[in-house]
């Protein structure tokens, strides 16, 4: 492989705003704010505003929208019918 083409791997701390929910991964991101993990070492934190862990699809409180579709909703909130 070519020296310096590839960007750096390391392990980073990805944590979901939303709930706080933080896991540890590779990743070719940085970031300047760092975290002490559990195990003791300090890591790079992605700060991320959704993941899987407040995601509605994997969390199981998903929002099922109207079945109706686009031009029944368009002339609902024109009062066109």
């Amino acid at each position: 492989m070519k020296q310096e083409t590839h960007p750096e791997y390391r392990k980073v701390v990805f944590m979901d705003t939303n709930n706080g929910e933080k896991f540890l991964t590779g990743s070719t991101r940085s970031s300047d704010e760092t975290i002490e993990w559990e195990d003791g070492n300090t890591y790079p934190v992605i700060k991320v505003e959704i993941s899987s862990a407040s995601h509605p699809f994997y969390t199981g409180k998903q929002k099922f929208a109207d079945a109706g579709g686009r031009a029944e909703r368009f002339m609902k909130k024109y009062n066109m019918k």
